[in-house]
């Protein structure tokens, strides 16, 4: 296996929860960034696959999930990133991308063994993805500057800890090799 799939974490988000506020401005900052990632691989055909919450519901589907916050008030952090048709979508119920979901298959059997992470939250989910992944032999690539964070502290902690710890390459969202 040699392909690489761009992994959208959590931005299909109401931001209706207790660190919203905090998690909000970086989301802002870093949005142009996913946005672009997006783009690009959209361009060289590498295989956007978006992982998020459900927000408890599951007997949705990914549209539902999207058209739920797509009608709240930050719309406008959805709509620049929302899942296009060939878009692969899996839901999660926790924090890491592989927990509990078919994640770690569906890379399989597209031939995928490098992942480039960007979305929210860099010290939560971005980290504990990146681990699960690197305990699954499977390359990270995290776009530092795609990834929002609540405490920027523990963000640069957390980068820190995926390059040195997980053999996590941390690179900038506009490097060329990172899709």
């Amino acid at each position: 296996m040699s392909g690489k799939a761009l992994i959208v974490i959590d931005m299909l988000n109401s931001y209706e929860h207790a660190d919203a506020e905090l998690l909000l401005p970086s989301v802002r900052q870093t949005l142009p960034h996913i946005t672009a990632l997006i783009e690009r691989a959209r361009k060289n055909d590498v295989e956007i696959i978006y992982v998020n919450d459900n927000f408890g519901l599951w007997r949705s589907h990914h549209d539902e999930l999207l058209d739920t916050v797509l009608s709240g008030p930050h719309a406008d952090l959805v709509e620049p990133v929302r899942p296009d048709e060939k878009s692969l979508f899996v839901v999660k119920a926790r924090h890491s991308v592989f927990y509990e979901t078919p994640l770690e298959y569906l890379l399989r059997q597209h031939g995928i063994d490098t992942i480039v992470l960007c979305g929210q939250v860099t010290e939560q989910c971005v980290l504990y993805s990146a681990l699960d992944a690197h305990i699954r032999h499977i390359r990270v690539i995290v776009a530092e500057d795609a990834c929002a964070h609540i405490h920027e502290d523990l963000a640069a902690a957390a980068l820190r800890m995926m390059e040195r710890n997980m053999q996590a390459r941390i690179a900038r969202s506009d490097d060329p090799d990172v899709l």
